[in-house]
C-alpha cells in the first residue's frame, strides 16, 4: 500500500486503542483499559556464558484511565531487580512491584504501582536458560560449529518469557534497542539492521512502526550478510550463506508482484536470517527480518513457498494483526491465501494448484484427528496455551474459506475487497467479529445473492469443512495418480515409474498416497529405485520416513536417526515419534530423543515429552 504521511504518523505512534477496547485477551493479564505501552527501549547484554539476556526494558506509558497508578505486564521465568519510573518532571523514583505465583500457561503477573501516573518505566531484569521464547547453542550445536548461537521465539507469548510486557497482539508498539554481545557475535532484530552491518558488539535498533509484541525477535551469532537485491538480503552463518542467497533469490519478484496485488510493501526492507538446524518452525514473519529454517534449501527452490508465506506476513499478520489468539485463522488463513497467490505470480499457475492441492489433502486427513470444536475457524482455547491453535485449521481452512470467497465472487472484485481490507486495518489489530461486520459490509451486502452470511458463519464458527468446500485438483496429480496404479497392479516396475520431471510436489502427492500397508518387496523396489531413505529433501525424506515407519521398512532407521537427531522443526519431526510410538518402535524413539533433545527448542520439547509420557 502508498504509506501517507499521515498512515505512517499513526503506525509509528501505534494507534491501536478502537482494537484493543473490542478484544478480551485471556492469555495476558495486562490492563489496557488503564493504561498502555507506545514504544519500548530496550538495553541489553547477551550472555552466552549464563544463558540469559540482562539489562533493562523502559516502557513509555499512554494513561487510558485518569484514576489509574497500576501498571500489570506479562512475565514468565524473568528475575525482577527492580523497577524505575520517571515523575513528569523527569526525575526518576523506585517504584513498588509484585510478582505472583507462576500460572503454567500465563506465566506470572508483574503489578507496579505508581505515586502518580508515569510517563515512563524501566524494568531492570534477565531472562533465565529455560526462557520459552529463547534458545542458547553451543558452537557445536550450530551450522560453523565455531560461536555459539541465540534466538528467540516469541509467537504466540512467549515474548514476556524475555521481556516484562503487555504480551498480546491486541496492542502495538514500536520499539528501540542496544544490544551487547561479545566483539566477535553479530546481533541482529526485527528493526532496521543496518547498525548490524558492522560487527563491533554493540548494536543499535529501531523499529518505527507499530507492531505486536510477539514479533519483536532477536538473533545473535557467526553471521554475515549478502545483499539478494536492493530490498532484500540474507543474515546467516558462513556455511549456509550462498546457499541461501541462491534458492531465495526470487524474493524480490514475489515482493514485487504482491505489491502489485495488495499494495506497497509497508516495511522498508525485507531480510532474511538463516537459523540453525534447531529452529521448531519453517519460518517466522518477524517484520524486516523473517526466520527461516535450513530445512527449506532444497537446492532447488522446490521449498520457497515458505518465503512467500512469511513475506505475506508482511500484509496480513504484522499490518493487520489478529486481536486475540482465538482469531488466529485471520493471520494463517489470509497470508495462506496470499502466499499461493504470490507462488502463482512467480512460478506460474500449475504449482500454485498442486501446492494448494496438497495442503487440502493434508487438512482433510488432520480434522479427522481433531476434537470438533477445534476444527472451528475461530477458535476456543478455554484457558489453553495458544501454542494449541496452531494446526492446519487456521491455516487451510482459512485459505479454502478465502479461496471458496475468491470463486464465488470472482477474482477482480475479491483482490479489490482484500486490497481494502489490508488498507482499512492497516498497522491495527481486530477480532473475528470485527471482520465479520467489515466482510458482511464490504463484500456480501455489497454484491447480494451470491453469499449468504448463514455460509460465512458456517465456515468460521462451525466445526469440520463445509461440503462446499474448494477441492483443489492437479493434472499432475492425476497423472501420478495413474502411473502409481499401474506400478501396484505389477504392470511396471518402480524404475518405469516417470519419475524424471516430477517435482517435490508431485513426489509428496505419491508418497503420501501409498497405501498404509505397502508390501516390503514394494518398498524395498521404491527405496533402490530412488534411494529415498538418503532423499536430500527434507520434505521428502518425511514423507518416505512417514510411510516406511508406518509399513515396518527396516533400512530406514539409520537415516531416521539422523533426520531426527540433526533437525528441529516440529513438522518434520513430531508427527515421525509420534508415528514410531504407535507403531511399537518407542524404545527406539525415546533413545533416539534424549540424545536428540538438547539441541532440540523449548516449544519442541514440550510437544514430544507429552509423547512420551
Amino acid at each position: 500500500m502508498k504509506i501517507t504521511p499521515l498512515f505512517l504518523s499513526l503506525a509509528m505512534a501505534g494507534m491501536c486503542s478502537q482494537a484493543m477496547a473490542n478484544a478480551i485477551d485471556q492469555n495476558s493479564y495486562a490492563n489496557l483499559n488503564d493504561v498502555i505501552t507506545t514504544h519500548l527501549n530496550l538495553d541489553l547484554d547477551v550472555d552466552f556464558a549464563d544463558k540469559q539476556l540482562e539489562g533493562f526494558v523502559e516502557h513509555t506509558l499512554e494513561w487510558q484511565n485518569n484514576n489509574s497508578k497500576t501498571l500489570v505486564l506479562d512475565t514468565r521465568d524473568l528475575d525482577i531487580d527492580k523497577v524505575m519510573y520517571q515523575t513528569q518532571n523527569g526525575t526518576w523514583h523506585k517504584a513498588k512491584f509484585s510478582l505472583a505465583t507462576r500460572d503454567d500457561v500465563k506465566g506470572s503477573k508483574l503489578t507496579i504501582t505508581f505515586k502518580s501516573q508515569a510517563p515512563k518505566v524501566r524494568i531492570y531484569y534477565n531472562s533465565r536458560p529455560e526462557a520459552s521464547g529463547l534458545q542458547w547453542l553451543t558452537p557445536e550445536q550450530t551450522a560453523s560449529k565455531t560461536h555459539p548461537f541465540m534466538y528467540s521465539q516469541s509467537q504466540a507469548i512467549h515474548a514476556r518469557s524475555w521481556i516484562p510486557v503487555q504480551d498480546t497482539p491486541a496492542m502495538r508498539v514500536t520499539y528501540s534497542a542496544r544490544i551487547h554481545t561479545p566483539k566477535d557475535i553479530r546481533a541482529v532484530m526485527s528493526a532496521d539492521n543496518k547498525d548490524a552491518l558492522y560487527k563491533d558488539g554493540d548494536y543499535i535498533f529501531d523499529m518505527p512502526q507499530a507492531i505486536s509484541p510477539y514479533l519483536i525477535a532477536i538473533g545473535a551469532g557467526n553471521l554475515e550478510f549478502k545483499a539478494m537485491s536492493h530490498q532484500t538480503g540474507i543474515f546467516a552463518e558462513p556455511t549456509i550463506l550462498d546457499a541461501s542467497v541462491a534458492e531465495f533469490n526470487d524474493t524480490q519478484a514475489m515482493i514485487d508482484k504482491t505489491n502489485a496485488l495488495y499494495g506497497d510493501y509497508a516495511w522498508g526492507r525485507y531480510d532474511l536470517l538463516m537459523l540453525p538446524p534447531s529452529f521448531p518452525f519453517g519460518g517466522m514473519e518477524n517484520p524486516r527480518l523473517s526466520f527461516i529454517t535450513p530445512t527449506v534449501v532444497a537446492g532447488d527452490k522446490s521449498l520457497v513457498n515458505l518465503i512467500a508465506h512469511e513475506l505475506a506476513h508482511s500484509w496480513s499478520g504484522n499490518l493487520v494483526t489478529n486481536a486475540t489468539w482465538e482469531d488466529l485463522w485471520l493471520n494463517e488463513g489470509f497470508t495462506s491465501y496470499v502466499e499461493n497467490r504470490i507462488m502463482e505470480e512467480v512460478f506460474g499457475r500449475d504449482r500454485a494448484v498442486m501446492e494448494q492441492a496438497l495442503d487440502a489433502a493434508g487438512i482433510r486427513a488432520q480434522i479427522k484427528t481433531l476434537d470438533a470444536p477445534d476444527t472451528r475457524l475461530n477458535l476456543k482455547l478455554n484457558g489453553r496455551d495458544p501454542d494449541d491453535a496452531f494446526s492446519s485449521v487456521p491455516y487451510t481452512k482459512g485459505q479454502l474459506f478465502l479461496i471458496y470467497l475468491e470463486e464465488k465472487y470472482g477474482r477482480d472484485k475479491f483482490d479489490a475487497f482484500v486490497k481494502t481490507y489490508f488498507n482499512e486495518f492497516a498497522f491495527k489489530s481486530l477480532t473475528t467479529a470485527q471482520f465479520v461486520t467489515y466482510l458482511k459490509a464490504n463484500l456480501i451486502d455489497k454484491y447480494p445473492g451470491i453469499v449468504s452470511m448463514d455460509k460465512v458463519n458456517e465456515w468460521i464458527f462451525a466445526p469440520g469443512l463445509p461440503s462446499d468446500t474448494p477441492n483443489p485438483t492437479s493434472d499432475a496429480f492425476d497423472k501420478v495418480d495413474t502411473a502409481t496404479a499401474t506400478w501396484l497392479n505389477g504392470d511396471i516396475t518402480a524404475a518405469q515409474l516417470p519419475t524424471a520431471n516430477w517435482s517435490v510436489h508431485e513426489w509428496l502427492h505419491f508418497l503420501n498416497n501409498l497405501p498404509r500397508d505397502l508390501s516390503q518387496t514394494h518398498m524395498s523396489e521404491l527405496d533402490t529405485a530412488y534411494n529415498l531413505t538418503q532423499s536430500t529433501n527434507a520434505e521428502r525424506a518425511f514423507a518416505w520416513f512417514m510411510l516406511a515407519v508406518g509399513n515396518g521398512y527396516q533400512p530406514i532407521y539409520p537415516a531416521l536417526d539422523k533426520h531426527l537427531t540433526s533437525i528441529g522443526r516440529r513438522k518434520l519431526i513430531v508427527p515421525l515419534y509420534k508415528s514410531l510410538i504407535d507403531n511399537g518402535k518407542k524404545d527406539w524413539a525415546q533413545s533416539v530423543y534424549l540424545k536428540a533433545r538438547p539441541g532440540y527448542h523449548p516449544l519442541a520439547h514440550g510437544t514430544i515429552d507429552a509423547l512420551f509420557e
